[in-house]
């Protein structure tokens, strides 16, 4: 057997068993999803979510978790207290088994807790194994216990430490920085997480408070009126066209569902589901259960107060939804969840509980508020006429070819490739740039469509007068996935798109308008990670024969600090638009595979993605000056 055949050999010797939590430590992402800011966020919440149980439970009401000064988190509760006594099979305390052991926690259907946010009771074991240091105190039975750990293991035995008539238990940690890329916690990363996890449990109260140097911050989240108040929040930029809103819960047997609803005069609908206080993106069984509901109830309603006679056609689900603002809420004993991403809820016999409660309530509702149900029935009539008209925009488009990415809008430069996979296209504002791009691109690879001006802002019109926008007409052509319900990912031509605008406040704004047309009628771009933004350079440098390119204020202070010790003048050009970049500039800097830089547009929240996107490009003047004022100071890239 040669050397080679040796080397290939497959049998025990070479499969590796990872001992005690060693595993989450090789492969954190698979536990945590990434070793950048969301997998480091996410550590918060693993720990905050075993509070959040305590409270489901009944047994806690105060939670509160603080930023400190060195970056370690910590994170307080007033719950029962993790158990301390001896585990039976494992001889350890059980404090210690959960801090050490994969899967081992009181959601299997132990006894612990009926109903559980965490998916994997993987949570506190895992935040050990990816901490340099961890501190865990429990106060219980008259006594305070501590314990320490480092890296998944055990670094000091329980010991009693003191005596206290509270309960409950903290945890302190210290993320370890040769797991994450960088330990800098996001205040408002935690803030919208915060505030969701305290409209789904109504009555707890949890504080966020930040201790670093500059950024000291306390604020509390206390809601009694739970994810009613969470439809508030979420419309507080947009005009309800209703005074109040639907609420209902109801509880039989093990399953639970709390829903609020309130419609705006927007075009778009936002709906947020939650099973066990996991936000389930990607819907199920207790979403479909809701919307059967309602399509079905506004029908009966519509038909019963004659706004439809009996030869009209009944009112479609996207009808009954425009301008709906509704959050979802159940609560059950073994949620199962569908996917890689645990994103979608399963259990069969949701559906059929949410559907009846949501048929009965909003029935309910409608026949005892005849004036508001009258305003909403209005607004689903009003969306069918504009789904008809748009239909008929589309069927037009077809006929001309609009739709059909057969026939290709004529400023789109396309590239030769037919793999999506390897294509890019990138958006280019302005026909000067979009020149310069077409003649610097890679035409392999490469596509490019200029875009003249800003393109309609889709936060305030409906499908069939954006259908009539020449811009996004073009878009839809070219990149050949349709839009809204037509909307199909497997036909989409490029899985790169690029939006390349200028540096400056117009290039801002034209990104901004892009964004909102993506996530309104094409969320699935962003979500499956194909829309990035181009970053093209601020300055231009030459000194001598060299020339330099900084993308950034702070690059460029940076450069000529460095500069300033070598001979000869500097000769600086600050670039007010791509259009001044020559098409070899252009490629070296922008689209250059090797030389640019690319921000991939990301969507972590729904609810924190509706409402940026409400207050930037909705109606409301004075959240989005104040959102401006606030946020001014931030706006810029370091690189």
């Amino acid at each position: 057997m040669t050397a080679d055949m040796k080397q290939q050999e497959y049998n025990a010797e070479q499969i590796q068993v990872l001992e005690g939590l060693e595993p989450v430590r090789k492969r954190p992402g698979m536990y945590i999803g990434s070793t950048g800011p969301r997998g480091l966020h996410h550590l918060v919440y693993e720990v905050v979510d075993n509070s959040v149980d305590e409270a489901l439970a009944g047994f806690c009401k105060n939670i509160t978790i603080t930023i400190q000064k060195d970056n370690s988190i910590m994170v307080e509760d007033d719950g029962r207290g993790m158990p301390v006594d001896e585990h039976p099979k494992l001889g350890i305390p059980a404090v210690e088994v959960i801090h050490t052991v994969l899967h081992a926690g009181g959601k299997f259907g132990g006894g612990g807790y009926k109903v559980s946010g965490g998916l994997h009771g993987v949570g506190a074991a895992v935040v050990n194994a990816l901490s340099t240091k961890m501190e865990v105190e429990v106060k219980r039975d008259g006594k305070i216990y501590k314990q320490t750990y480092s890296k998944g293991k055990t670094t000091s035995p329980l010991m009693e430490v003191g005596e206290s008539r509270k309960t409950g238990s903290k945890t302190v940690f210290w993320p370890d920085d040769e797991i994450f890329e960088e330990i800098v916690y996001d205040h408002a990363t935690l803030e919208h997480r915060l505030r969701e996890m305290a409209f789904l449990n109504k009555g707890v109260s949890i504080t966020l408070k930040d201790e670093r140097e500059g950024k000291e911050k306390s604020e509390v989240f206390h809601y009694e009126g739970g994810i009613k108040e969470f439809v508030k929040h979420q419309n507080r930029n947009k005009e309800a066209i209703h005074q109040d809103i639907i609420y209902f819960e109801i509880e039989k047997s093990d399953m639970q569902v709390e829903i609020a609803m309130q419609y705006t005069g927007h075009y778009t609908e936002l709906l947020l589901s939650y099973a066990n206080n996991i936000n389930t993106t990607d819907g199920g069984t207790h979403m479909i259960g809701f919307k059967s509901a309602l399509t079905r109830v506004f029908n009966d309603y519509a038909r019963k107060s004659k706004f439809l006679k009996d030869n009209d056609e009944p009112l479609a689900g996207e009808d009954v939804r425009e301008g709906l603002t509704a959050i979802i809420s159940v609560k059950l004993m073994n949620p199962q969840f569908e996917g890689q991403t645990k994103a979608k809820l399963g259990n069969s016999e949701m559906r059929g509980f949410v559907e009846t409660v949501a048929n009965e309530n909003i029935t309910a509702f409608l026949e005892e508020n005849p004036a508001q149900a009258k305003i909403i029935i209005e607004k689903s009539l009003n969306a069918a006429r504009a789904r008809e008209a748009a239909r008929k925009a589309r069927e037009l488009t077809r006929r001309k070819g609009v739709l059909d990415s057969t026939s290709l809008p004529g400023k789109l430069a396309d590239c030769s490739e037919k793999d999506p996979a390897l294509s890019e296209i990138f958006l280019v504002e302005g026909d000067s740039a979009g020149g310069s791009a077409k003649q610097g691109r890679d035409r392999t690879r490469q596509a490019i469509l200029p875009l003249r001006g800003k393109i309609l802002n889709v936060e305030k019109a409906r499908l069939d007068k954006i259908l009539n926008s020449e811009e996004i007409k073009n878009m839809i052509t070219a990149f050949g996935c349709s839009i809204g319900q037509d909307f199909n990912i497997e036909k989409l031509r490029y899985h790169k798109i690029i939006i390349m605008t200028d540096a400056d406040v117009d290039g801002s704004h034209i990104r901004t308008l892009l964004l909102t047309f993506f996530y309104r009628y094409m969320a699935p771009l962003i979500e499956g990670g194909y829309v990035y933004a181009a970053q093209p350079p601020l300055y231009q440098v030459k000194k001598g024969k060299e020339v330099f390119y900084t993308y950034s204020e702070k690059q460029q202070e940076k450069l000529m600090a460095e500069l300033a010790n070598t001979p000869g003048k500097a000769d600086i050009q600050r670039y007010k638009g791509l259009g001044e970049m020559d098409y070899n500039q252009l490629w070296e800097t922008t689209m250059d595979y090797s030389n640019r830089t690319l921000i991939q547009i990301t969507l972590d929240d729904m609810a924190a993605a509706d409402e940026m996107f409400t207050t930037l490009m909705g109606d409301k003047v004075p959240p989005r000056k104040k959102f401006i004022e606030d946020h001014a100071k931030y706006a810029k890239i370091d690189i």
